[in-house]
């Protein structure tokens, strides 16, 4: 699969709305998201994030641009893992034209997304951001809270706090950022 950037995406998701006439409101939360941070060096190959709008539709549209996409309704919903409270209301506009949104989740939130799933690729993601936004471990570990209050009771929590618990660890561990 080829990699794709935010400005190709952003040009797609234009070209859906004036084809379509929907409204379209996209949470980012992959590597685009990191993109849109500003992290140029991440690369994707598929567009991650939360819909508001015709979900199907948009899926459909894509497959026919040959663009691969992981969206839902409800990322919180993508593990047994809750996204943190109030996770919706903290985001950023990084991009709205009409009828197209696209939002980015607060730096510790993605950080947290990125922990529910733990590969070292979100790992290093999560690291990234960190680093760019200069988050404490504090607010990960509040955030992290927050997600596990919000989460089913499950064997799964055990796992997403040793998780965090390595990755504030890691990061404790690391140099600090040159500014």
């Amino acid at each position: 699969m080829s990699p794709i950037n935010l400005d190709a995406v952003k040009g797609l998701l234009d070209e859906y709305v004036h084809q379509t006439h929907c409204m379209l409101d996209l949470i980012l939360i992959g590597g685009l998201a990191l993109q849109a941070y500003g992290v140029h060096k991440r690369v994707t190959v598929d567009i991650d994030g939360e819909l508001v709008g015709d979900l199907e539709s948009l899926l459909k549209f894509l497959r026919a641009k040959n663009v691969p996409a992981d969206l839902g309704e409800n990322i919180s919903g993508w593990s047994v893992v809750a996204m943190p409270q109030g996770y919706r209301d903290r985001t950023s506009i990084w991009h709205e034209d009409g009828k197209l949104r696209i939002r980015l989740l607060h730096p510790v939130d993605f950080v947290i997304a990125k922990l529910r799933r733990g590969t070292e690729q979100d790992l290093d993601d999560a690291q990234e951001v960190v680093r760019l936004f200069a988050l404490a471990t504090e607010d990960i570990r509040v955030a992290a809270d927050s997600a596990l209050k919000a989460s089913p009771k499950d064997t799964a929590l055990f796992s997403f706090n040793k998780t965090v618990d390595l990755f504030c660890l890691r990061l404790d561990a690391s140099p600090p950022s040159k500014p």
